[in-house]
């Protein structure tokens, strides 16, 4: 019987399907890593465990470690690849939730739901006024998409339906077959910028990417322009953020993850126009469940001799 190291507790039945067959312990929260990976054949993290290659050693038996995440900034892939162990995310399962939960921020900074809401449950809302909390418009404008991938392309699908023009920017151009699909067109990110009334983040976190959205970024963008995050803290340097916020440089900003998570800038905490959410863009139900659930079948999978379904590395 092997043993499977969970680090947090699991959504639906992804712990019933493992211990079908294996022995399973679930961490306490603040439990150290590595200790628990002495006898371990597999290990199932979050994306807040970081699993270095001191983390790896401890567990000499490791087979695979399963990242519950689309991203893996916080896995040591090429470390495990050396030591002969397999990475696993969770891509596809959670697409829609998350480009759902980047269209709900992008709406609601717009429209500045979450300041409305404040101003009825305080009692301040003394019935209609033509200026009261006047936001931006979103049918018709033009929406800049960084890094089209799974998720960058379910939003570009749902802006048809507000009639936007959509830009995107990435390395590598998407086939033209998929352009017209979404009706996006490819331009140089600081074209993107400079042009687009909404910026939504998809990229994952890389030497590349990080502080990619910096004052430089943020310079080029309208003064009118929202940008919204739902990728990885650090593509944005959340201080050249608050400045640009601050000065009325930017609109508003949504923000769903962070630079030094669960630590975010005072500042903006502080500002009306910037909405926070505690890192949840893909917190359905059916969708965690199923993110735990895919993480167990490639653990099965690999502990009974055969290839994992979403691997991000070859042994």
């Amino acid at each position: 019987m092997s043993r499977v190291v969970v680090t947090s507790p699991l959504p639906g039945d992804a712990i019933a399907l493992l211990e079908r067959d294996h022995a399973v312990r679930v961490l306490e929260p603040g439990a150290p890593l590595a200790p628990a990976l002495a006898d371990a054949d597999a290990l199932l993290c979050m994306l807040t465990d970081p699993i270095t290659d001191a983390i790896l050693a401890a567990g000499p038996s490791l087979r695979i470690v399963a990242n519950c995440a689309v991203g893996f900034d916080n896995v040591d892939v090429a470390a495990a690849t050396a030591r002969g162990i397999w990475v696993v995310n969770t891509p596809n399962v959670l697409t829609e939730a998350s480009a759902d939960f980047a269209w709900a921020l992008m709406l609601a900074a717009a429209r500045r739901i979450v300041e409305g809401d404040t101003v009825v449950r305080s009692g301040r809302f003394q019935g209609f006024r033509l200026g009261l909390l006047l936001g931006a418009p979103v049918a018709g404008q033009t929406l800049g998409i960084v890094g089209l991938g799974r998720i960058g392309q379910a939003v570009a699908r749902r802006a048809r339906g507000f009639d936007m023009r959509v830009l995107y920017a990435q390395r590598h151009r998407a086939d033209a077959a998929r352009e017209n699909e979404l009706r996006a067109r490819h331009v140089p990110l600081a074209e993107l910028l400079s042009e687009s009334d909404f910026v939504s983040l998809h990229v994952p976190l890389t030497g590349a990417t990080r502080h990619l959205i910096d004052a430089a970024a943020l310079a080029r963008m309208k003064p009118s322009a929202i940008l919204v995050n739902t990728a990885r803290g650090p593509v944005v340097d959340e201080a050249a953020l608050a400045s640009a916020l601050e000065s009325g440089h930017l609109a508003a900003a949504a923000l769903d993850v962070f630079e030094r998570e669960p630590d975010i800038d005072d500042r903006l905490r502080r500002l009306d126009r910037v909405l926070l959410t505690p890192h949840a863009a893909s917190a359905t139900e059916p969708t965690r469940a199923a993110m735990a659930r895919a993480l167990a079948e490639d653990i099965l999978r690999v502990l009974s001799g055969q290839l994992p379904n979403n691997p991000l590395n070859q042994i």
